[in-house]
């Protein structure tokens, strides 16, 4: 079974910052994107940061300008670094990868990012 690796996460104060890890295996080859979203209790998924192996990044609208994406698809290592954070930022955060031979993409197994005064 192929497993990201995901670190970082934890808890913060609002107004504080965060930073995430993931790694994925060097069985995982072809890497097209790396990316992370958020899933809370009660909500559905958001999309949160993506970059593609060609460089091109995107962020979703729930941190936009206050996360920074970076990292290295052939390197199998995303990072993303969240500042300003807010109570409604907690989650338990994914680190996804996607290639384009699978109609699906690895996950990671979450991080609780938690923020709270």
């Amino acid at each position: 079974q192929v497993q990201l690796t995901e670190s970082g996460g934890g808890l913060a104060q609002p107004g504080g910052s965060l930073r995430l890890s993931c790694v994925a295996p060097e069985s995982i080859f072809n890497i097209y994107s790396m990316g992370w979203f958020r899933q809370t209790p009660g909500k559905e998924r958001e999309f949160v940061a993506s970059l593609t192996s060609g460089g091109k990044i995107d962020y979703g609208d729930s941190m936009k300008g206050r996360c920074t994406i970076s990292g290295d698809a052939a390197k199998h290592t995303v990072y993303l670094q969240m500042n300003a954070l807010r109570l409604e930022d907690t989650s338990v955060y994914y680190c996804d990868v996607r290639v384009p031979y699978l109609p699906y993409a690895y996950f990671g197994q979450g991080s609780q990012v938690t923020v709270s005064s």
